[in-house]
């Protein structure tokens, strides 16, 4: 079984993150694999063991971005490869990263491509849809289960609280939500295994992609921290009189009626 995982390289928001002129500083930030995406490698893994086959793990971007590729590889994925735009594309967005692995597909034969539910920087979702579209193989989003039979994959997706029983045919492109497994930590034999792996590095001219074909869609305005929350307020005396007060703060003060 051919499977695959769409990588991505996020902030950790669990570190301090500091924003000037509406761009986060990288010197500082840390880094990470997106945390959905740390799902879709598990499950690849899990599924390559009870299946057979190979499990690459890809992702678009730069350099720096190898070492969230090691890090699946530490996991326990076989190869990786990183589709460098350092170089070509300065201001890209999700019609970019999905428009440059529609072409690299374009010579692979996956059976499953597995990504994360969202990017936590970004949230959008859009990247995993829109390969698959474009592919066009089926897709799931937000799964909590996976279990193949044959050609067949069935499948818990998540919705809103409860769950669709799914049953559909591969080749098959799904995203991952919390619940679906819980991903392992790189072992120390494992980190040593990554380091002999094989990764590839594509530019966009080795997958004959011109400028305006990977032509951002979408234009960032700004970037910006939200605001620190103020210190809540308690209204004291009769119901009514609180009631009164409530109303008249929100909508002179809140101006939200």
């Amino acid at each position: 079984m051919n499977i695959y995982v769409l990588l991505k390289r996020t902030f950790d928001t669990e570190e301090k993150i500091v924003v000037s002129d509406g761009r986060i500083e990288d010197e500082g930030a840390e880094y990470i694999i997106n945390p959905y995406d740390e799902y879709a490698v598990e499950e690849a893994i899990k599924q390559r063991d009870e299946h057979d086959g190979e499990v690459t793990v890809v992702t678009v971007g730069g350099e720096e971005s190898e070492k969230q590729l090691r890090t699946a590889l530490a996991m326990g994925a076989d190869k990786a490869v990183l589709i460098n735009t350092e170089d070509d594309i300065e201001n890209g967005d999700q019609v970019t990263t999905a428009k440059i692995l529609q072409a690299y597909f374009a010579d692979q034969e996956p059976d499953l491509i597995l990504a994360g539910n969202v990017a936590i920087d970004e949230a959008s979702g859009q990247v995993g849809p829109r390969l698959a579209e474009s592919l066009g193989i089926n897709y799931v989003t937000t799964i909590t289960a996976l279990a193949i039979d044959e050609d067949t994959a069935h499948i818990d997706k998540d919705v809103e609280g409860d769950v669709e029983k799914i049953a559909t045919g591969l080749p098959l492109l799904a995203t991952c939500q919390q619940g679906l497994n819980e991903p392992r930590y790189p072992s120390l034999p494992g980190i040593m295994k990554a380091k002999k792996k094989p990764l590839d590095e594509l530019e966009i001219d080795d997958l004959d992609l011109e400028e305006e074909d990977v032509e951002a869609k979408t234009e960032t305005i700004d970037v910006f921290l939200p605001p620190e929350k103020e210190a809540g307020r308690i209204l004291e005396g009769e119901v009514d009189d609180q009631v009164k007060e409530l109303v008249s703060l929100l909508k002179d003060e809140a101006k939200v009626l």
